[in-house]
């Protein structure tokens, strides 16, 4: 048997993208499959594809935003199959623009799905394994959390979404920290995405009618962050699938930082940025090595 035959997996977006493959992946290991979504329609044609592979699995439709409902799914997942082995918090929106033009609405959406969609899954699901683990010295556990490229760097027009990602990113670095304190059992991970081909860049089709402003339409920056959010994610060469592969293959290993690219290139504006703040220097211009995206992006925003 593998290493994750017979264990349960609860994954958050299983309805696309990276929950999807990972919910494909968990059955082909062997694994039981919780399945949670915010769309009814996606979830239910994904649960009754991951069931035709022969794994067991519990379907779920949730707001990840809402502490109550990750609550009832933990209750579920404990109910049907005991303690879950791999925690997905993947669930993940997005929203552009220049950060002075975000509404309220804007911010408490993806706030809430981003950050406190995280935050409850790690409240509710931490302590059922933390309690299998002391029950059971064999036992191996995996809190993985989505974040993003943009949870390391600053890029602009897209603030909302940067801060909600780096905030994942310490919530999972400082998850790392604490579980080492009281266990060597369970372990977190934090999923950093490059531009990867899902449906990140349509999530607004995901956004309950609540959070849905009803005033003008979307202002240039808004326009211009869709466009080109729509455009990158589209060109990206690494599949979903693939990273799927990278994040079971980080549990496998214990690694805490998975990425999508692990490479020199996607990863310099990383090291750029860490060295602005080790030089305390101002931020690098973003657009250093491609110049001809700022021009655009500038001659949009101000008109000329």
């Amino acid at each position: 048997m593998g290493y994750f035959t017979n264990r349960t997996a609860v994954i958050t977006g299983a309805g696309s993208g990276f929950g999807l493959e990972a919910s494909r992946i968990a059955a082909r290991e062997g694994m039981n499959v919780v399945m949670a979504d915010v769309m009814p329609e996606p979830l239910a044609k994904a649960a009754a594809e991951i069931e035709a592979l022969g794994a067991k699995v519990l379907p779920f439709q949730l707001d990840v935003s809402s502490a109550e409902q990750v609550q009832a799914l933990a209750d579920a997942t404990m109910q049907r199959f005991g303690a879950p082995h791999f925690v997905f918090n993947n669930a993940g929106v997005s929203v552009g623009g220049l950060i002075w033009e975000h509404s309220v609405k804007d911010w408490d959406w993806i706030v809430g799905v981003n950050l406190m969609g995280v935050a409850h899954g790690v409240r509710a699901f931490t302590p059922l394994m933390l309690a299998a683990a002391q029950a059971d010295p064999a036992y191996r556990g995996h809190i993985v959390n989505t974040a993003s490229m943009a949870g390391l760097v600053n890029m602009p027009n897209q603030g909302a979404y940067n801060i909600t990602k780096h905030a994942v990113v310490s919530l999972s670095e400082t998850l790392y920290q604490d579980l080492a304190l009281v266990t060597g059992q369970v372990h977190a991970h934090v999923l950093c995405p490059y531009f990867v081909p899902t449906g990140i860049a349509h999530s607004d089709r995901a956004r309950p009618a609540g959070m849905r402003e009803a005033g003008p339409a979307m202002t240039p920056s808004q326009k211009a962050a869709q466009l080109l959010g729509e455009k990158a994610v589209a060109s990206g060469k690494v599949s979903a699938a693939e990273v799927a592969q990278f994040v079971f293959e980080a549990m496998a290993s214990k690694r805490f930082y998975v990425f999508s690219h692990p490479n020199e290139r996607a990863l310099a504006p990383v090291a750029v940025r860490l060295e602005d703040i080790m030089k305390m220097r101002n931020p690098t211009d973003p657009f250093a090595h491609r110049p001809e995206l700022g021009d655009q992006l500038r001659a949009v925003l101000r008109g000329s």
